[in-house]
């Protein structure tokens, strides 16, 4: 049996946290049996762990080449570890994989998180013993669960994230063998080269992707994200929307783009289109010194970092798409919910993301296979060092009391959005050079607050009223330089006039040339 994950890179921890490994030089079924609680028990929601055995640890770091196991033992270790998982309660069993690594016999047993934890496990192994306990993971060590972490414990019991529950409105059918197989090629598992033979249920079952009797087997819903062509047929709105506003979001014209398909398939696509639609790069050169600075409008990899968190976090109970916003000076990346309650506000606005509960961790678990997310609180301190890096302003996170929402906002380059001043104030200076007549000048010339009208005109020194609607006035609010306050009343008695956020740009244009 293969497991879906490249051994040598869960040996070297590239794709796994260290906290979820487990390294025994030899057969020790206690200590197996009290790990195996702890990453079912799954305390942290971060998709269990794997205890390799065979493998010795120094500090955390394994001992290569391994220790390895005797080759006539490795059939009487496995059916004790079936016998440990009868131990348990309630039952628990792993699923197990002999390897062979630089020519010593290894097993790796895959524990993932436990669909109906909390878990105990007898204490000690001698006849007789009877007295069992919790174990969680604390770290990289496994420990016996105090008083208040048990307490914890009893609360998740009934809480087995979304992506890792069965989902009874599908089939095995609909779990997709060719999407299966590309996964397996992309990460490059041993797995890959066996699948294609292989039953498809025990496919399936080795990469924890359904689960039940063999006379009822359905998927879980992280399968269905990962392996169905259209996976918004069970959650609706799985999606990625990417929304362009060239002109402000208040402007008539925009062009939207919809994402969908397998996660991953969906996340790669929406980023492939923002990378080329949207980023740009602008070389300054400078006349004392001979390298040039390159700047990007935004920096791809924030962008990738805070899309593939908003997949990764979002809730797929919620019908609601991820959407990317681009707007002439910045990109908005929103999903629902918001951040975990244990991420306090202050934390929020210091970048300080330490929450111990993921929403999704078997969702994390194949896209850091993919190598598109690190989790463990790893992507806004990335984050921040590519922003760092190209020199842009540092993001913006928006959220509500409730934690209903979580909006990152990126803010473009000073560079460009110089540039965006400067090309906004040509199309003003264009727009009253070609279209603004002399007296419309006049008049938001001489605006500095909330005008009556008989005050415009004592100001400008005009006697006639009709002469200075039609000829100032009205041109003036037409072309959108000057607003009513009581636009609903444009007949009021207490009607007065300002200057829009356009005229205090023809103001300062005007006021600039007198």
């Amino acid at each position: 049996m293969k497991l879906p994950i490249n051994i040598n890179d869960l040996l070297a921890a590239r794709t796994v946290e260290w906290e979820r490994l487990e390294f025994k030089a030899g057969w020790n079924p206690m200590a197996v049996l009290h790990t195996m609680c702890a990453f079912a028990n799954d305390f942290h929601n971060l998709g269990g762990g794997y205890i390799i055995i065979g493998v010795g640890e120094d500090k955390g770091q394994p001992l290569l080449p391994p220790t390895g196991l005797p080759a006539g033992k490795l059939d009487s270790i496995q059916k004790e570890v079936v016998e440990l998982g009868y131990r348990m309660v309630p039952y628990y069993h792993p699923i197990i994989a002999p390897y062979e690594v630089d020519g010593k016999h290894i097993l790796v047993l895959w524990v993932g998180g436990g669909q109906t934890r909390p878990y105990k496990a007898p204490v000690s192994l001698k006849k007789g013993e009877r007295e069992c306990a919790y174990y969680i993971r604390k770290g990289s060590v496994t420990v016996r669960a105090g008083r208040q972490d048990e307490a914890e414990l009893m609360s998740l019991a009934a809480t087995v994230p979304f992506d890792d529950r069965i989902n009874q409105r599908a089939a095995v059918e609909d779990l997709d063998l060719g999407l299966i197989r590309t996964y397996l090629q992309q990460i490059k598992s041993d797995l890959f080269h066996e699948s294609a033979e292989m039953d498809f249920s025990r496919l399936c079952r080795q990469m924890n992707i359904v689960d039940g009797p063999d006379e009822s087997l359905l998927p879980k819903n992280v399968g269905l994200m990962f392996f169905n062509e259209d996976p918004s047929r069970f959650f609706p709105q799985t999606q990625i929307d990417v929304v362009h506003f060239p002109d402000g979001p208040g402007a008539d014209s925009f062009t939207e783009r919809i994402f969908k398909g397998p996660l991953h398939i969906m996340l790669q696509s929406s980023l492939s289109h923002i990378r080329s639609t949207i980023i740009e790069e602008k070389i300054v050169k400078y006349p004392d010194r001979p390298e040039a600075d390159r700047f990007f409008n935004y920096p791809f990899s924030a962008i990738e970092e805070a899309l593939c968190n908003a997949v990764y976090h979002r809730s797929y109970e919620i019908r609601e798409p991820v959407e990317v916003r681009i707007l002439p000076d910045s990109i908005t990346i929103g999903s629902f919910p918001g951040p975990d309650r244990s991420i306090r506000d202050q934390d929020l606005h210091a970048f300080h993301f330490l929450s111990r509960r993921y929403r999704n961790r078997r969702v994390g678990e194949f896209l850091k296979e993919l190598e598109m997310t690190e989790g463990r609180g790893t992507g806004i301190p990335k984050m921040l060092r590519e922003i760092s890096k190209n020199g842009s302003p540092e993001p913006i996170f928006h959220t509500d009391p409730d934690r209903t929402f979580f909006l990152v906002e990126l803010p473009i380059h000073p560079v460009f959005a110089e540039a965006l001043a400067k090309k906004a104030a040509a199309e003003v200076t264009a727009e009253v050079t070609a279209e603004v007549t002399a007296e419309v000048k006049r008049l938001v010339a001489v605006i500095t607050g909330d005008h009556f009208r008989r005050e415009l005109q004592e100001m400008l020194g005009l006697k006639h009223a009709e002469h200075f609607r039609k000829v100032y006035l009205l041109p003036a609010i037409n072309a959108g330089f000057i607003e009513m306050t009581l636009p609903d009343k444009p007949k009021s008695r207490l009607q007065r006039y300002r200057l829009s956020e356009k005229g205090q740009a023809v103001r300062q244009l005007v006021n600039g040339k007198t």
